[in-house]
């Protein structure tokens, strides 16, 4: 299945893609229909109101993840281009609601940053609570993926040891269009980026240091992961700040991020205000 999050009017609702259109599930989004038992059985058989999906105004797939756990430098090009040695276990970081905005919103590019930089992610959604996890249970464990660029102010990021500051801004980070459940893949995930029509990042996930499984089991023995929490599997080689010199994003940029089989963001970056 694929299922996305609608806005209409006066409300969101969750939809399952069904060719054309969107059907409604009958929850609110995406993230409350997963906290619900039996999720997939309702997704699947849902005949409620159908929307054209052509045109259709998309939120974040998840719009307010209980938690956004993004992973640093999990791309053997990504961290050779940054000069650093391959990790010996994840390196994490959170990210706020906040941050997040649909897959055709604008980009917001803060007043206080002129080096905010593009980075292609796959987003792992969790679909069922899970504590301590074994590899397979990790595995049961995703409800589906979706597409993710973790837009990024470099000069905020680089200020302290600490990331937070540089990868959590307000209206920066696009989600979705769609969470696509594993059984509806076929073939590699193969990753794309471009910047007003340039490819600047490709990538396979099999370059991942760390698979998305081996990611849950991991964060999983640290705290617990709930229906609708997500992960931002990490950025290939190609971003912005490494270049030279450094290009970053400008007001009228149009950011495309696709991954094969699960979807595609279109965003334009415009400052703010």
């Amino acid at each position: 299945m694929k299922l996305a999050t609608l806005r209409l009017p006066s409300r969101t609702t969750a939809a399952r893609v069904d060719g054309e259109h969107a059907v409604e599930i009958g929850a609110p989004d995406i993230g409350a229909l997963l906290a619900e038992p039996g999720w997939r059985e309702r997704a699947a058989t849902a005949d409620g109101p159908r929307h054209p999906l052509a045109g259709a105004d998309l939120a974040p797939v998840v719009p307010r993840p209980g938690k956004i756990i993004c992973v640093g430098l999990n791309y053997r090009t990504h961290i050779l281009e940054m000069g650093r040695e391959l990790p010996a276990y994840p390196t994490l970081f959170a990210k706020f609601a906040e941050a997040l905005i649909g897959p055709y919103d604008d980009i917001v590019l803060p007043a206080v940053s002129p080096a905010m930089d593009w980075e292609a992610e796959l987003a792992v959604v969790i679909g069922t609570e899970v504590r301590h996890a074994s590899p397979e249970q990790a595995r049961a464990a995703i409800a589906g993926y979706s597409v993710f660029n973790d837009v990024t102010a470099r000069d905020y990021q680089n200020r302290t040891l600490q990331w937070l500051q540089g990868k959590t801004f307000e209206s920066t980070t696009p989600f979705g269009p769609y969470l696509v459940t594993p059984d509806e893949l076929d073939g590699p995930l193969t990753m794309r980026c471009e910047v007003d029509g340039e490819v600047v990042q490709q990538a396979d996930p099999a370059d991942l240091v760390f698979p998305p499984a081996e990611l849950i089991a991991y964060v999983s023995q640290i705290l617990t992961l709930r229906p609708g929490d997500v992960i931002a599997t990490g950025t290939p080689g190609g971003v912005g700040h490494a270049r030279k010199p450094p290009r970053y994003l400008a007001d009228g940029h149009k950011v495309v991020t696709r991954i094969a089989g699960v979807g595609e963001l279109v965003n334009m970056a415009r400052h703010d205000g």
